[in-house]
């Protein structure tokens, strides 16, 4: 494509822009896929297990033949979305709207799915992630290239602890056994177990390794600030949605106490965020891919905090490999990414196999963003015959 665009190098450099496509969307096609989760390392927290993953692939076909690849990373207790009600969606509402329209900007298709269809972040966020997937193979740079970056090529990563006594214990040494070395432990269970659970977490991961809490929300008012009072021996790097997500007020009432306060569930959208920033509730902003509705977004979300003064790190849904390189790529393009908390970007070891050819590089410590252009990922030849 050098005869319509500048190199990838020059881009990459500095030295060129990407020049405008006019390729149109041809085709969407859809593909259902469910997978475990690997035994020893499922995750159980206020919000429920998530033990397997029944999610949506979407193939994008522009009109000049280049193909994007997305993923539908979501579970009806989180969001009220799932693989099934995505494909009937993308099928039936999005798809046709989308299809000969100009697949750049690729932002005006993201407004065009929310003229088309209410709510739905994480159906939105498979398709957005495969249009942009598309448009940055057209432009043959890196998708990160394309929503402005890279400001980094990696990205520190952390895994979720959860389960009392042998069980907790059993997940951290399959924890360690990957190569992680940053966690957060799983609480608002009820405080007396949450304490039980993170000392035992603090024994496991030593007095000097990384470990946050995550709450989802369960905790109500007034006993978060006594758990948290209690937990502070066990040197707790964060806090993460100590209270129900509309609950700002009292999540803002809890920075006094000098833990670093994650807002998660709190924030899905623009909207969201505003609200967040006016209640001056949270040290770091969660972002996630399938919540913004699609990598660019999430992006734009992490811009905004930034400008602001908060900091953001990646948040997940238990994304399979599509949703994970969409999560790199965007972490890789996000202003303002905290360097002090780890993200969440674990698909390349959280599932029992993948849907990957090649799982996303990452040791347990760093997930790196893959080679070549789009999301520089190949889908596993089964999984990519399904979806023509």
């Amino acid at each position: 494509m050098s005869d319509t665009t500048a190199t990838a190098a020059e881009v990459l450099a500095g030295k060129a822009s990407p020049k405008p496509i006019a390729a149109t969307v041809a085709a969407v096609h859809t593909a259902l896929v469910s997978l475990p989760a690997h035994p020893d390392l499922i995750v159980h927290g206020a919000r429920g297990s998530h033990d397997h993953s029944d999610f949506c692939v979407v193939r994008v076909v522009t009109s000049e033949g280049v193909e994007g690849f997305g993923e539908v990373s979501a579970t009806p207790l989180w969001s009220g979305e799932d693989g099934v009600s995505a494909r009937h969606f993308i099928e039936t509402v999005l798809a046709p709207a989308l299809v000969n329209r100009p697949l750049a900007p690729v932002a005006a298709l993201e407004d065009l799915m929310d003229d088309r269809l209410a709510a739905n972040p994480f159906t939105k966020a498979g398709v957005a992630t495969a249009l942009w997937d598309a448009y940055a193979r057209s432009l043959d740079v890196p998708l990160a290239v394309a929503l402005g970056g890279p400001l980094r090529t990696e990205v520190p990563i952390k895994l979720s602890l959860s389960g009392d006594g042998e069980r907790l214990e059993q997940v951290h040494a399959a924890a360690v056994k990957a190569g992680f070395a940053a966690f957060k432990v799983k609480v608002g269970l009820g405080v007396a177990g949450d304490l039980a659970r993170v000392a035992l977490a603090r024994r496991l991961v030593g007095e000097q390794g990384f470990l946050g809490v995550d709450a989802n929300g369960g905790w109500r008012r007034g006993e978060a600030r006594g758990a948290l009072e209690a937990l502070r021996p066990y040197d707790i790097a964060f806090v993460e949605q100590p209270v129900e997500r509309s609950d700002l007020e009292g999540m803002a009432a809890l920075r006094d106490l000098g833990f670093p306060i994650v807002a998660d569930e709190s924030v899905f959208d623009l909207p969201d965020l505003r609200l967040l920033i006016g209640a001056d509730a949270a040290d770091v902003v969660s972002v996630y891919v399938g919540k913004a509705g699609g990598p660019g977004r999430a992006v734009e979300l992490a811009r905004v905090a930034h400008a602001f003064g908060l900091q953001s790190l990646l948040g997940s849904n238990g994304e399979l490999g599509l949703g994970a390189a969409a999560q790199a790529h965007a972490a890789a393009a996000m202003p303002g990414l905290t360097t002090d908390l780890p993200s969440d970007i674990i698909g390349a070891h959280y599932y029992a196999e993948d849907i990957l050819a090649e799982p996303l590089p990452s040791d347990g410590r760093t997930v790196r963003l893959p080679p070549g252009p789009g999301l520089g990922v190949r889908l596993r030849d089964d999984v990519l015959a399904r979806l023509h």
